[in-house]
């Protein structure tokens, strides 16, 4: 059991205990959430997460092996105040190997499968990405959609493992395309569905590059009540280049005229090093014809910052009004055409 006088159990312990209020940790909620944002609470190398029954410990450290006594803290440490984790991963974040940075389990097993939020089921497989392929710090997005979408329709683009789509369609969508360019994470999707008793459209799949299948569908005439724009904040193909941080204003552009009058564009910008005011000085660029118009700014989840009692570190960039380098924008579409 890990040292309870050592600085970093009691950060540990000081964090979990600002959470418990907040956070249901029981496990038979299967829940998914942060237990420690090191970036924020005081321990840069060390991000900690709770998937089901499964502790998933992000190690940040360059190298890795410099981070190893503090991974094996934490570990300890969880298990002893959470003991109904039942497996620890861990994922070396700096590591040079892809196949390493994915993670391995160290301690228990097997590594939960399905994580639920709010009554809903997803699919996870914390072993094949970088990333645990379920992302916490759109929570408030999900739960902004499964409000939102009852009846209508949406374009789900970069929709990686599809979880955004899974809470629309959770929430009574009529219909959501998925589209990412990896049948891989779509199968994921997938598995959402299945495990929720959603259909699974086969056309609804879109495993094709952005540009290519959002200009086949803007020339078929497609419409969506909403499209959700949620990309990576850098990546390059043939047919084109994404980078939140200079050019943000063309994926814009690509994806306006599939959304239908009176509908929604959520765009999502998680560049680190762009402000929230830059953020929302781009889109008021797009807003100045009158046809976009800013609805709402969502919020990410405070465990994911750590929260007021614990949070001793700050962005390299300021994200205000925004508390987190994730900027969630919903924005009104009106079409000249009616």
């Amino acid at each position: 059991m890990s040292d309870p006088r050592s600085p970093l159990t009691e950060r540990l312990a000081g964090a979990l205990a600002a959470r418990g209020n907040a956070l249901d940790l029981d496990p038979r909620h299967v829940a998914a959430v942060r237990l420690f944002a090191g970036f924020y609470e005081g321990v840069p190398e060390l991000v900690v997460d709770a998937y089901a029954s499964t502790l998933v410990v992000h190690n940040y450290a360059d190298p890795p092996e410099q981070g190893d006594e503090v991974v094996l803290e934490a570990i300890a440490f969880y298990q002893d105040a959470l003991p109904w984790l039942v497996a620890a991963v861990v994922k070396p974040r700096r590591a040079t190997d892809p196949a390493v940075r994915s993670g391995a389990v160290v301690a228990g097993g097997p590594p939960a499968r399905e994580v639920r939020e709010d009554g809903v089921r997803y699919s996870v497989d914390l072993l094949a990405w970088r990333d645990a392929g379920f992302y916490l710090d759109t929570r408030v997005l999900r739960a902004w959609l499964r409000e939102r979408m009852v009846g209508r329709t949406m374009l789900n683009a970069f929709a990686y493992t599809g979880a955004l789509g899974i809470a629309a369609l959770a929430g009574g969508a009529k219909r959501v395309v998925q589209l990412d360019t990896s049948r891989a994470v779509l199968n994921v999707a997938k598995t959402s569905c299945t495990l929720n008793g959603f259909a699974i459209v086969k056309a609804d799949f879109v495993a094709e590059d952005f540009w290519v299948a959002t200009g086949r569908m803007r020339r078929a005439g497609a419409l969506f009540d909403c499209v959700v724009l949620d990309p990576p904040f850098f990546a390059t193909a043939a047919t084109g280049t994404i980078d939140l941080a200079h050019a943000l204003s063309s994926l814009i552009n690509k994806v306006r005229p599939l959304v239908a009058d009176g509908g929604h564009l959520v765009v999502v910008n998680n560049a680190l090093f762009v402000s929230g005011r830059a953020f929302l000085d781009e889109l008021s660029t797009h807003c100045a014809d009158g046809y976009l118009a800013i609805e709402a700014l969502l919020p990410v989840p405070e465990d994911v910052t750590g929260t007021v009692e614990t949070r001793v570190g700050a962005p390299p960039v300021d994200p205000a009004p925004f508390i987190h380098p994730t900027k969630i924008a919903v924005l009104e579409v009106r079409r000249r055409d009616g």
